[in-house]
Protein backbone atom coordinates (compact mmCIF):
# COMPACT_ATOMS: atom_id res chain seq x y z
CA UNK A 1 0.00 0.00 0.00
CA UNK A 2 1.52 3.32 -1.08
CA UNK A 3 -0.97 5.62 0.66
CA UNK A 4 -3.33 5.33 3.64
CA UNK A 5 -6.92 4.25 3.14
CA UNK A 6 -9.41 7.13 3.25
CA UNK A 7 -11.89 6.66 6.09
CA UNK A 8 -15.39 8.17 6.24
CA UNK A 9 -16.59 8.52 9.83
CA UNK A 10 -20.38 8.48 10.19
CA UNK A 11 -21.46 10.13 13.43
CA UNK A 12 -20.03 12.64 15.87
CA UNK A 13 -22.17 11.88 18.93
CA UNK A 14 -19.67 9.25 20.13
CA UNK A 15 -16.31 10.01 21.74
CA UNK A 16 -14.95 7.11 19.70
CA UNK A 17 -15.00 9.28 16.57
CA UNK A 18 -12.36 11.64 17.91
CA UNK A 19 -10.40 8.90 19.66
CA UNK A 20 -10.01 6.98 16.41
CA UNK A 21 -9.40 10.06 14.25
CA UNK A 22 -6.62 11.13 16.62
CA UNK A 23 -4.82 7.83 16.05
CA UNK A 24 -5.15 8.21 12.28
CA UNK A 25 -4.46 11.92 11.75
CA UNK A 26 -3.01 13.77 14.74
CA UNK A 27 0.73 14.47 14.20
CA UNK A 28 1.11 14.78 17.98
CA UNK A 29 -0.32 11.30 18.64
CA UNK A 30 2.33 9.08 20.28
CA UNK A 31 4.01 6.77 17.78
CA UNK A 32 2.88 3.60 19.58
CA UNK A 33 -0.76 4.67 19.13
CA UNK A 34 -0.63 5.83 15.51
CA UNK A 35 -2.38 3.90 12.74
CA UNK A 36 -0.71 5.41 9.65
CA UNK A 37 -2.40 2.99 7.25
CA UNK A 38 -5.70 4.84 7.79
CA UNK A 39 -6.56 8.52 7.24
CA UNK A 40 -9.81 10.07 8.46
CA UNK A 41 -10.93 12.19 5.51
CA UNK A 42 -14.44 13.19 6.57
CA UNK A 43 -17.07 12.98 9.28
CA UNK A 44 -20.86 13.20 9.13
CA UNK A 45 -22.25 15.40 11.89
CA UNK A 46 -25.77 15.30 13.31
CA UNK A 47 -27.33 15.78 16.73
CA UNK A 48 -28.72 12.91 18.79
CA UNK A 49 -29.86 12.34 22.35
CA UNK A 50 -26.26 11.47 23.21
CA UNK A 51 -24.64 14.80 22.29
CA UNK A 52 -25.84 18.40 22.08
CA UNK A 53 -24.72 21.16 19.71
CA UNK A 54 -22.06 22.52 22.06
CA UNK A 55 -20.44 19.11 22.43
CA UNK A 56 -20.57 18.52 18.68
CA UNK A 57 -18.97 21.92 18.05
CA UNK A 58 -16.07 21.04 20.35
CA UNK A 59 -15.52 17.71 18.68
CA UNK A 60 -15.76 19.24 15.22
CA UNK A 61 -13.12 21.84 16.09
CA UNK A 62 -10.74 19.11 17.21
CA UNK A 63 -11.35 16.98 14.12
CA UNK A 64 -10.81 19.93 11.81
CA UNK A 65 -7.49 20.67 13.51
CA UNK A 66 -6.41 17.21 12.32
CA UNK A 67 -7.57 17.83 8.76
CA UNK A 68 -10.90 16.00 8.95
CA UNK A 69 -13.71 17.57 6.87
CA UNK A 70 -16.89 17.72 8.99
CA UNK A 71 -20.22 18.19 7.24
CA UNK A 72 -23.93 17.38 7.44
CA UNK A 73 -23.92 16.28 3.77
CA UNK A 74 -23.90 12.47 3.58
CA UNK A 75 -22.85 12.37 -0.06
CA UNK A 76 -19.89 14.63 0.62
CA UNK A 77 -18.74 12.46 3.52
CA UNK A 78 -18.66 9.18 1.59
CA UNK A 79 -17.38 10.61 -1.71
CA UNK A 80 -14.04 9.04 -2.63
CA UNK A 81 -13.68 7.16 0.67
CA UNK A 82 -12.18 3.68 0.71
CA UNK A 83 -13.76 2.40 3.93
CA UNK A 84 -16.46 3.43 6.41
CA UNK A 85 -16.66 3.49 10.19
CA UNK A 86 -20.16 3.83 11.64
CA UNK A 87 -19.60 5.61 14.98
CA UNK A 88 -23.18 6.17 16.08
CA UNK A 89 -23.81 6.30 19.82
CA UNK A 90 -27.55 5.67 19.48
CA UNK A 91 -28.19 2.02 18.47
CA UNK A 92 -31.58 3.01 17.05
CA UNK A 93 -29.75 4.78 14.21
CA UNK A 94 -27.54 1.85 13.20
CA UNK A 95 -29.92 0.23 10.72
CA UNK A 96 -30.85 3.57 9.13
CA UNK A 97 -27.25 4.51 8.41
CA UNK A 98 -26.17 1.04 7.39
CA UNK A 99 -28.96 1.10 4.82
CA UNK A 100 -27.42 4.31 3.47
CA UNK A 101 -23.90 2.91 3.17
CA UNK A 102 -24.65 -0.68 2.14
CA UNK A 103 -25.16 0.16 -1.53
CA UNK A 104 -21.67 1.65 -1.73
CA UNK A 105 -20.15 -1.82 -1.37
CA UNK A 106 -17.28 -0.56 0.80
CA UNK A 107 -15.92 -2.35 3.91
CA UNK A 108 -17.68 -1.21 7.08
CA UNK A 109 -16.84 -1.33 10.77
CA UNK A 110 -20.01 -0.77 12.83
CA UNK A 111 -19.12 0.20 16.37
CA UNK A 112 -20.88 -1.63 19.19
CA UNK A 113 -23.63 -2.71 19.51
CA UNK A 114 -24.71 -4.10 16.16
CA UNK A 115 -28.24 -2.68 16.50
CA UNK A 116 -30.99 -1.84 18.95
CA UNK A 117 -32.90 -5.10 18.39
CA UNK A 118 -32.19 -8.57 17.06
CA UNK A 119 -34.57 -8.03 14.14
CA UNK A 120 -32.67 -4.92 13.09
CA UNK A 121 -29.39 -6.73 13.57
CA UNK A 122 -30.62 -9.42 11.20
CA UNK A 123 -31.64 -6.75 8.68
CA UNK A 124 -28.15 -5.26 8.82
CA UNK A 125 -26.40 -8.58 8.22
CA UNK A 126 -28.84 -9.47 5.43
CA UNK A 127 -28.16 -6.14 3.75
CA UNK A 128 -24.43 -6.73 4.03
CA UNK A 129 -24.77 -10.13 2.38
CA UNK A 130 -27.08 -8.86 -0.37
CA UNK A 131 -24.72 -6.00 -1.24
CA UNK A 132 -21.47 -7.93 -0.83
CA UNK A 133 -20.35 -5.62 1.99
CA UNK A 134 -17.55 -6.79 4.27
CA UNK A 135 -18.84 -5.97 7.76
CA UNK A 136 -17.97 -6.54 11.37
CA UNK A 137 -19.07 -5.08 14.68
CA UNK A 138 -17.57 -5.36 18.13
CA UNK A 139 -16.78 -3.86 21.51
CA UNK A 140 -13.14 -3.26 22.38
CA UNK A 141 -13.50 -5.13 25.69
CA UNK A 142 -13.30 -8.58 24.10
CA UNK A 143 -9.71 -7.86 23.05
CA UNK A 144 -8.20 -6.99 26.45
CA UNK A 145 -5.01 -8.80 27.37
CA UNK A 146 -6.28 -10.28 30.64
CA UNK A 147 -9.27 -11.91 28.99
CA UNK A 148 -7.09 -13.30 26.22
CA UNK A 149 -4.69 -14.81 28.73
CA UNK A 150 -7.53 -16.25 30.82
CA UNK A 151 -9.10 -17.80 27.71
CA UNK A 152 -5.78 -19.39 26.80
CA UNK A 153 -5.49 -20.83 30.30
CA UNK A 154 -9.11 -22.07 30.32
CA UNK A 155 -10.05 -22.40 26.65
CA UNK A 156 -13.48 -23.95 27.22
CA UNK A 157 -14.74 -22.88 30.64
CA UNK A 158 -17.50 -24.76 32.38
CA UNK A 159 -18.22 -21.66 34.45
CA UNK A 160 -17.77 -18.01 33.55
CA UNK A 161 -18.34 -14.97 35.75
CA UNK A 162 -17.82 -11.51 34.27
CA UNK A 163 -18.66 -8.05 35.53
CA UNK A 164 -18.81 -4.52 34.17
CA UNK A 165 -20.63 -1.20 34.63
CA UNK A 166 -24.25 -0.56 33.78
CA UNK A 167 -23.83 2.70 31.89
CA UNK A 168 -26.85 4.96 31.50
CA UNK A 169 -28.04 5.46 27.93
CA UNK A 170 -29.30 8.91 26.97
CA UNK A 171 -31.95 7.10 24.93
CA UNK A 172 -33.07 3.48 24.65
CA UNK A 173 -31.80 0.46 26.54
CA UNK A 174 -28.91 0.66 29.06
CA UNK A 175 -28.37 -3.08 28.58
CA UNK A 176 -28.04 -2.92 24.80
CA UNK A 177 -26.05 0.33 24.68
CA UNK A 178 -23.52 -0.35 27.44
CA UNK A 179 -24.10 -3.89 28.66
CA UNK A 180 -22.81 -5.07 25.30
CA UNK A 181 -19.23 -4.59 26.57
CA UNK A 182 -19.58 -7.17 29.34
CA UNK A 183 -21.60 -9.64 27.29
CA UNK A 184 -18.96 -9.44 24.56
CA UNK A 185 -16.33 -10.48 27.12
CA UNK A 186 -18.52 -13.39 28.15
CA UNK A 187 -19.09 -14.55 24.57
CA UNK A 188 -15.41 -14.19 23.70
CA UNK A 189 -14.68 -16.63 26.53
CA UNK A 190 -17.63 -19.02 26.17
CA UNK A 191 -18.19 -19.11 22.42
CA UNK A 192 -21.55 -19.80 20.79
CA UNK A 193 -24.42 -21.89 22.09
CA UNK A 194 -26.24 -19.74 24.66
CA UNK A 195 -29.64 -21.40 25.21
CA UNK A 196 -31.58 -19.79 28.06
CA UNK A 197 -31.15 -16.87 30.44
CA UNK A 198 -32.67 -15.38 33.53
CA UNK A 199 -32.04 -11.72 34.44
CA UNK A 200 -33.01 -9.88 37.59
CA UNK A 201 -32.47 -6.36 38.84
CA UNK A 202 -31.49 -5.49 42.39
CA UNK A 203 -30.31 -2.35 44.16
CA UNK A 204 -26.79 -2.78 42.73
CA UNK A 205 -27.62 -3.47 39.08
CA UNK A 206 -28.55 -6.42 36.87
CA UNK A 207 -27.46 -10.04 37.23
CA UNK A 208 -27.95 -12.48 34.35
CA UNK A 209 -27.46 -16.25 34.43
CA UNK A 210 -27.01 -17.91 31.05
CA UNK A 211 -27.11 -21.66 30.39
CA UNK A 212 -25.48 -23.09 27.27
CA UNK A 213 -26.72 -25.97 25.17
CA UNK A 214 -24.00 -28.23 26.60
CA UNK A 215 -24.81 -27.36 30.22
CA UNK A 216 -22.09 -24.77 30.80
CA UNK A 217 -23.03 -21.64 32.74
CA UNK A 218 -22.16 -17.95 32.67
CA UNK A 219 -23.07 -15.22 35.14
CA UNK A 220 -22.89 -11.58 34.03
CA UNK A 221 -23.07 -8.66 36.47
CA UNK A 222 -23.86 -5.16 35.22
CA UNK A 223 -23.17 -2.96 38.22
CA UNK A 224 -24.42 0.56 38.98
CA UNK A 225 -21.71 3.03 39.91
CA UNK A 226 -18.80 0.56 39.70
CA UNK A 227 -16.78 1.24 36.56
CA UNK A 228 -14.60 -1.86 36.57
CA UNK A 229 -14.41 -4.84 34.21
CA UNK A 230 -13.12 -8.32 34.94
CA UNK A 231 -14.06 -11.90 35.59
CA UNK A 232 -13.21 -15.52 36.22
CA UNK A 233 -13.10 -18.55 33.94
CA UNK A 234 -13.25 -21.99 35.50
CA UNK A 235 -13.06 -25.62 34.41
CA UNK A 236 -13.03 -28.79 36.49
CA UNK A 237 -9.33 -28.43 37.20
CA UNK A 238 -8.36 -24.80 36.60
CA UNK A 239 -9.38 -21.24 37.41
CA UNK A 240 -8.14 -18.05 35.74
CA UNK A 241 -9.02 -14.57 37.01
CA UNK A 242 -8.64 -11.37 34.99
CA UNK A 243 -9.24 -7.65 35.38
CA UNK A 244 -9.21 -4.85 32.86
CA UNK A 245 -6.56 -2.38 33.99
CA UNK A 246 -5.24 1.03 33.10
CA UNK A 247 -2.60 -0.59 30.89
CA UNK A 248 -5.26 -1.98 28.54
CA UNK A 249 -5.21 0.29 25.49
CA UNK A 250 -8.78 -0.29 24.36
CA UNK A 251 -8.92 2.15 21.43
CA UNK A 252 -5.50 1.06 20.19
CA UNK A 253 -6.39 -2.63 20.27
CA UNK A 254 -9.68 -2.14 18.48
CA UNK A 255 -8.46 0.26 15.80
CA UNK A 256 -5.51 -2.00 14.98
CA UNK A 257 -7.99 -4.78 14.24
CA UNK A 258 -10.17 -2.42 12.21
CA UNK A 259 -7.09 -1.54 10.16
CA UNK A 260 -6.22 -5.18 9.53
CA UNK A 261 -9.80 -5.86 8.44
CA UNK A 262 -9.86 -2.87 6.10
CA UNK A 263 -6.59 -4.05 4.57
CA UNK A 264 -8.23 -7.36 3.63
CA UNK A 265 -7.97 -9.48 6.76
CA UNK A 266 -10.76 -11.65 8.11
CA UNK A 267 -13.33 -10.11 10.45
CA UNK A 268 -12.09 -10.70 14.02
CA UNK A 269 -15.65 -11.49 15.12
CA UNK A 270 -17.99 -13.50 12.85
CA UNK A 271 -21.42 -11.98 12.31
CA UNK A 272 -23.00 -15.17 13.66
CA UNK A 273 -21.37 -14.45 17.02
CA UNK A 274 -22.35 -10.78 16.93
CA UNK A 275 -25.97 -11.75 16.29
CA UNK A 276 -25.96 -14.16 19.22
CA UNK A 277 -24.74 -11.34 21.47
CA UNK A 278 -27.59 -9.17 20.17
CA UNK A 279 -30.05 -11.99 20.91
CA UNK A 280 -28.68 -12.25 24.45
CA UNK A 281 -28.97 -8.49 25.05
CA UNK A 282 -32.57 -8.44 23.90
CA UNK A 283 -33.24 -11.62 25.91
CA UNK A 284 -32.04 -9.85 29.07
CA UNK A 285 -34.55 -7.06 28.48
CA UNK A 286 -37.33 -9.59 27.92
CA UNK A 287 -36.47 -11.52 31.10
CA UNK A 288 -36.36 -8.33 33.16
CA UNK A 289 -39.74 -7.26 31.82
CA UNK A 290 -41.48 -10.62 32.27
CA UNK A 291 -39.64 -11.82 35.37
CA UNK A 292 -39.02 -15.31 33.97
CA UNK A 293 -36.32 -17.40 32.36
CA UNK A 294 -36.40 -16.95 28.57
CA UNK A 295 -35.10 -18.95 25.66
CA UNK A 296 -32.55 -17.00 23.65
CA UNK A 297 -33.77 -16.43 20.12
CA UNK A 298 -31.82 -18.09 17.33
CA UNK A 299 -29.58 -15.61 15.61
Amino acid sequence: MTSPLSVALIGLDSSHTNAFAKRMNDPACPDHQKIPELHAQSCLRFESAFQDKEGLDQRQQELESWGVRVTEDFGEVVANCDVIMLELNDPVMHLEYFERVAGLGKPVFLDKPLADTLDNGRRITSLAEANGVRLWSSSSLRFVRGLKEASQAVPRPDLCNVYGPLGKAASGSDVVWYGVHTFEMMTAAMGLGAKTLYARRDEKGIITTIVYDDGRRAVVELNDGAFFYGGRLQSSDKVSVFQVGASDTLYDNLLARVRDFFLGGDAPVPLEETLEIQAILNGVECSLEEGVEVRIAEA
